[in-house]
């Protein structure tokens, strides 16, 4: 099965207005602060095509914004419901938008490390399931040489026999 493409671009919008829709009503700016600055780093990787250090930030970025996040609604989000009638619904607009885009994270994090490996990037997710490894000790060569034989001579002539003129 193939994994589908999906541009970088489409990431950093897609979080990039989410983070907007759930700063409206009840989170403090550092969620905003953090979510944005690494939509920074997320444009640095859409700027620069070839960079592999961009997208691994990016990458590291968005995981340690779900860390974030996690911890940001557990603080602050509210015991009790706004009040006024409109407040509560930008309220729930909010905070829906808010965990619409924490839920969105970890798939956005598979699609960034995909183009992370396509761009040259060779660190191996390894978390412990069997893989192929590159031990070249049991490889055997395609073209075995026969050590008995000595050494190859090219032009099939004697070894004491002087070398006859050449026509080309």
């Amino acid at each position: 099965m193939e994994i589908p493409a999906i541009n970088l671009k489409a990431i950093v919008l897609v979080h990039w207005l989410l983070s907007i829709w759930g700063c409206m009503a009840w989170l403090p700016s550092s969620y905003a602060w953090c979510n944005f600055s690494v939509l920074a780093v997320g444009v640095w990787a859409i700027a620069q095509r070839d960079s592999i250090d961009a997208v691994l930030m990016f990458l590291v970025g968005m995981v340690v914004t779900i860390l974030t996040d996690i911890i940001h609604f557990g603080i602050y989000y509210p015991l009790n419901d706004f009040a006024a009638e409109r407040g509560r619904d930008v309220f729930r607009f909010s905070a829906g938008m808010a965990i619409l885009n924490l839920l969105l994270k970890p798939v956005s994090c598979f699609f960034v490390y995909q183009m992370y490996r396509e761009r040259g990037g060779d660190y191996n997710v390894n978390f412990g399931f069997p893989s192929v490894s590159r031990n070249r000790e049991a490889y055997q060569s395609i073209d075995p040489q026969d050590e008995s034989s000595g050494p190859a001579n090219p032009f099939n002539q004697a070894q004491d026999s002087k070398p006859g003129a050449r026509t080309y």
